[in-house]
This record gives C-alpha cells, structure tokens and sequence, in this order.
C-alpha cells in the first residue's frame, strides 16, 4: 500500500510538471493534476491531456506551415518582379552576416522604442545627454549596405539604383540638360516636375526651399548625419552671354593696362577663349556678375541658408544653452557670388607680384612669411632711401612679430577699414625710393565695389558667428584663388577668435596646396586664431590645364591623379601632425579643424587611420568628413553612424532652376563609374535584403545624435 502511495504520488508530481509545461495549459487543468488521483484515473487523465497537446501542436504547424508558404510566394512575385532581377545573389555566408546584423538593429530599434514610448498628448522628453549616444562599430572597407542605406526607405533604394544606371550611359549623360528640356517641353511644367522628383531631383537635391527641406535635415541627424546647404539655384544662360559678362565684369573701366606694365602676369588677366568659366567644369557652381544689386541678392541668399541650418536645431530641447545648431551647422558660399570678378583678379595679382618682390629682396621663392626676415632686415635693404617718407610709412605698417616679417601691407585694413586699394598695394624701389604700384588702374567706383564686396562677407560671417553656424567659403580658379585666400585668412582672424566659425576651401591637385596650406597653418599660430580647412582634390583641372598652356603660364596643377592622392595624403597628415603637437603641448587642439571632403574610401581611412595613431578621437571634433548628397552613402551614414563627424553637403532649390545643377552631377557620376559600380552592387544587396525578409515597407526611425 505504501508503494502504491509513492507510485501515486510520483506519478502526481510528474503531471503537474508536465501540465506547467505543456502550451494549453489553464489554472483549472494545472490545480486538478495537483490533487492526489486514483491511478487508472491518472492514467486516463494523462493520455487526454497527451492528445489535446498532440491536436494543437499539429494546428500550430498547419498554421506555420500556410504562412510560410505565403511569404515565400509573395517573396518570389516581388523577386520576378524586382527591376534588379539580374543581379547576382549574395552567397549564403554574407546572407547570414547581413541576417544577423539586421535583427541586431531590429531588437536595437524595438527596446529604444519601448523605452521611448509615452501615453498619447504626454509631453515629449529631453534628450538624454547625460547617457551613451547609439553608436554602431565602424566597417572600414564600406561594404556594409545595411549600415550604409538603414537611412533610406526602399523606394528610395530603388531611385537611387535607377538615377545610377542612368548616369552609367554615356550618351544619355552627355545629352542631359537637352533630354531634361525637351522633356519639360512635352510633360508641361507640373508633370515634369513630378518626373524629376521621382529621379534626379529627388536623388540629388534636398527640397524647393528653407520649409521643404526641414524633413531631409531631420532625418539626416538621426542618422548621425549634419547638413552644409548650398543653395544651388544657377541661371541658365548661352556661351555667348557668360563671355559678354565675364569680360565686361573683369576689365577696369580704366582699361585693361595691367598686360602693358612690366610686371604684368598674364595668368590674372581676362580671356575670352576662357570667359565661360563653365568651360571643362562638371562638378563646381558658376557664378556670372551682373550687377551690384544680383550681389546683394546672392548675399541675402546666403543668409537665408544660415538661418535654415541653425533654425533646423532650434526646435531641439536643450539641456544648456550652446548654440542653435551645437555649432556643427555648415553653409557653402562663393566670394564670386558677391562682387565683381575683376577686383579678384587685381588683388591675386597683387600677391603674386608681391612674392616676386620678395623673391629678389631676399634672393629665393616663397612668401614672406617663410623667409622669417625681421623689420631690421628691410630696413638695411632700404638703407640707401631710408630718409624718404613714404619708405618710413611703408616700413612702419609692415605686420611682424618676434619670428619676423608676417606680410608686408596692412591686410586687416581691407576687411576692417576703409583702405584704398590702389593707395595699399605700393612698395618702394630699393633704388629710388618710389612707390610702385602693384595692383593695375583702379577707379573711385570700382574701389567702392570692392567695399561693398568686403562690407557682404562681412554680414555673412556676423550672421554665421550669431547663429552659431560655420561658413565654408569654396575655392575657385586659380586666377581668382590667391586673392579667395587671402580675403578668407582676414576673416578668420577676425572672427574665429574663440572657435573655427570660418573655413577656407584647398584644393589639392595643385602643386601648391600643401605650401598654402602650411603657411596659412602658421599664420594662424603666429596670430593665434583658430584655422579652419576644407581639403578637397578640386573641381577646374581641365579649364586650369587648358588656360595655362594657352596663356603660356606653368601649369598649376599635379600631373597625375596619383599625385593628387599623395599631395592631399600629405597636407592632411601635416594638419594632423600640428594637431598632435598642440595635443602634447597642452594647447587647445580644437585651434586646427578640418574637414576631409573626398568620396575616395582611400583617402577617408588614410584619416581614419592617422587619427588613430596620432590618439585624435572624434569627439575631439577636429576632423569631420564629407560628401555630396545623393553620392558615397555607403561612406557618408556608416561614419555618421560610428560617431565621426559626418556631413552631407545639401544643395536645394526650385526644380526648374536647379537643372544646371543636375547636369552636373550626372556628369561628375559619369567620371567616377567604378564608385558607382559598387554604389549599386551595394543598393542591389539592400533592395534584396529587405524583399527576402518582408521589410519593403521598411520605415527608416534613426536615433544617433551627431559628434
């Protein structure tokens, strides 16, 4: 009796085992298995339980069973389908990888949901700023399309793999602008309006204006992602009417006499074969003078896109008052959009007149900065005219400190007061003491020009510093460049006191870019203030080439594509190298900002690379990155993503008057088809992906905050 009791028992014991088990089990079946039982009972009770198991397992796998054989004939209808129908499968390792990445994002995603979720009309919560940012780990070789496109919706993916096949033509890219016109001609306004936001537009270009755009710069941040806008509206006018402007807006009215004089340098001097200043360029905006009011046009254009950067954060709680846009806001501008070309030239020519003084003052090439003579160095030179007043003035207004000689004229007169250029630019001769003009026959109109060119960039970089908004002012031709430069090294020692709020634009395919850009690092130091940079390889090769050999002036640019890598490589590493320096030496690092504007992959892990070795963290904000919107997505999210400083450059404007703009970008795709074919092989493995595993309706939510 004893052993039927225990028997009974264990057998007790192992039903309410089973039953807490077992998937239909209830609260009634769970307390009945829990009372003692009469065995055959038991037993009974135990094969019903057995088979009402058994009846749902089977159901639960007919029910699994019909859905995956619906998913999978939906997924083969969308495969067949699919325009990437030819493309090659991913191999089932990289699927796995890929699998598995996703549903990493996925559980990511589903408990910051969770944890972000509030009851209806509850007020929305700060930031945390206090907590960790979302930071995913970084691919170097770019080959993650998961990390590269979670910013995108899938229709998104699908435009952009279009607008890429399309750009692989070379006849329909070389046809571009006529194909766009023609098809305005027959759609009409509005249709072809729609055409082009399904395509290129939609691809490259932000929105019609500072509203439309707020979306594409919402989601950009949560990605990680910080805009530069550009406002990308260009007139679309004939060769013959650029030529007509560009004469006529870069000759004094005094007269073309700088050819005549004895120093002249043909290369600062207007040509027609080169007056289109479009002529060979594919990726830069033009700018064409027409008169002072399309300057202040243009001015007010610019401060528009500032207000747009920094109102794009305002709306943002804060947890302490740091600016509108964390000071990480960016706009592009163009000094040729500001005032008249032919004060540009003259004042490049100045300085390169200038270096040739020097040159046979000192007997050697270079700047002044870079022979580090002292003010009693010039006076011995002058010794034999010292006596002579206008020496005395002369030597009296040069700027030095105890290293020597920074420069010769009083260049912070010509953004601060109101200079007279033709009164500025003289030096005396060693022999007689006469003043020599260096810059050509200026007029009192053309002087007040100048003013009002410098008074624009003036408000510009006043609103920029304001609003807490950078200000990257793009180079341009080489003829204009010297004068660009130096303007942009004025404004930065006025405004970028505290923190880099002006940046200044290198091009390094030319064979100067690395000595430019050395002595502008030192000027900053021997000033003290804060030096910002945008490298890029550069936009005007061709024209550069073409004008050189046809004025008979040295070409200025590098000889081949691998020595503009390596004349970028080693300007970034020299700027890296001065950023270690201040590191060690306790100064503030932040005093050096760059940013590596390339969509080269080299280049981008070059300066991850040596940020590495040299200990610069990105949050040490010093080093940001950057690409054109609607190319090297593959480069620009999975850094943003990572925690680098990240930028798009956001060009926006009317559809109509922003196909100049698209022009380009196709021609410039066009030029770079090996990164377009791997653009789309990663596309392709994207579109794919989300079609394999029911994401097609994927809703890109991003929740990074930017370095």
């Amino acid at each position: 009796m004893a052993q039927l009791r225990s028997v009974s028992c264990q057998r007790s014991i192992k039903l309410v085992y089973y039953s807490c088990n077992s998937p239909g089990n209830s609260s009634g079946l769970l307390a009945a298995a829990s009372r003692p039982l009469h065995t055959d009972a038991l037993r009974n009770r135990q094969q019903h339980l057995i088979q009402q198991q058994q009846q749902q397992q089977q159901q639960q796998s007919n029910h699994h069973h019909q859905q995956r054989l619906l998913q999978r004939h939906l997924q083969q209808q969308l495969f067949w389908q699919s325009p990437l129908l030819g493309a090659r499968c991913l191999n089932s390792a990289e699927q796995q990888r890929q699998h598995a990445q996703a549903a990493l994002a996925e559980s990511k995603d589903e408990k910051s949901t969770a944890a972000g979720c509030r009851p209806k009309g509850a007020a929305r919560a700060p930031p945390n700023f206090e907590g960790t940012p979302q930071r995913d780990p970084l691919d170097v070789s770019f080959n993650d399309p998961i990390a590269a496109f979670k910013s995108k919706t899938t229709w998104e993916l699908v435009r952009a793999y279009m607008v890429y096949m399309i750009c692989s033509s070379e006849k329909l890219v070389e046809h571009n602008m006529k194909l766009m016109k023609a098809a305005k001609k027959i759609l009409g306004t509005k249709l072809f309006s729609v055409l082009m936001k399904a395509t290129f537009y939609g691809h490259f270009v932000a929105g019609e204006d500072e509203e439309k755009i707020k979306p594409t710069l919402k989601r950009l941040r949560s990605f990680g992602v910080k805009p530069i806008l550009d406002y990308s509206v260009e007139e679309d006018i004939t060769q013959e009417e650029a030529e007509k402007r560009e004469v006529e807006s870069s000759v004094s009215s005094a007269g073309d006499d700088g050819n005549k004089d004895a120093g002249a340098l043909p290369q600062y001097h207007v040509d027609k074969s080169f007056a289109d200043r479009r002529y060979k360029v594919s990726s830069a905006r033009t700018y064409f003078y027409l008169n002072e009011a399309t300057c202040e046009r243009n001015m007010e254009i610019f401060i528009k896109c500032l207000e747009a950067v920094s109102a794009d954060d305002a709306k943002e709680p804060r947890a302490q008052a740091t600016g509108a846009t964390f000071g990480t806001g960016i706009t592009a501008i163009k000094l040729t959009a500001l005032g008249r070309p032919q004060l540009l030239l003259q004042l490049s020519e100045v300085i390169m007149r200038t270096r040739k003084y020097m040159e046979a003052l000192v007997g050697g090439q270079g700047n002044v900065l870079t022979h580090h003579k002292t003010i009693k160095d010039l006076e011995q030179y002058y010794a034999g005219v010292h006596d002579n007043k206008d020496v005395q003035q002369f030597l009296q207004n040069v700027t030095s400190d105890k290293e020597g000689i920074l420069h010769l004229f009083p260049w912070s007169g010509i953004v601060d007061e109101d200079s007279q250029l033709s009164e500025t630019f003289r030096v005396p001769d060693p022999t007689t003491g006469q003043m020599r003009r260096l810059i050509s026959q200026i007029s009192p109109k053309e002087e007040e020009m100048f003013r009002n060119m410098i008074r624009r960039l003036n408000t510009i970089v006043k609103t920029a510093a304001e609003l807490d908004v950078r200000i990257m002012i793009d180079a341009e031709q080489t003829y204009f460049q010297p004068a660009i430069s130096r303007i942009t090294l004025e404004m930065m020692r006025k405004y970028n006191k505290n923190k880099a709020i002006v940046f200044n634009t290198y091009q390094c395919y030319l064979r100067e870019a690395f000595r430019e850009v050395s002595n502008d690092l030192e000027q900053a130091k021997r000033q003290n203030f804060y030096f910002g940079a945008k490298l890029v390889r550069g936009a005007y090769m061709e024209q550069e080439r073409a004008r050189a050999q046809a004025l008979g002036y040295a070409d200025p640019v590098n000889p081949s594509y691998e020595a503009t890598t390596d004349m970028y490589h080693k300007t970034l590493a020299e700027c890296l190298r001065r950023i270690k320096v201040m590191k060690d030496s306790g100064d503030d690092a932040g005093k050096i900002g760059i940013m590596v504007a390339s969509h080269n992959e080299d280049t981008v892990r070059f300066a991850i690379e040596n940020m590495k070795s040299i200990g610069v963290s990105p949050e040490d904000k010093v080093i940001c990155f950057g690409q054109l919107l609607g190319m090297c997505d593959y480069i620009t999210f999975p850094l943003g993503q990572a925690g680098y400083s990240a930028y798009k450059y956001i060009p926006y404007g009317p559809v109509e008057e922003v196909l100049p703009y698209l022009s380009r970008r196709a021609q410039e795709n066009k030029g770079v088809l090996k990164k377009i074919k791997k653009e789309k092989r990663l596309l392709a493995s994207e579109i794919r992906r989300r079609i394999f595993r029911g994401q097609i309706f994927y809703t890109p939510k991003g929740n990074y905050v930017p370095i």
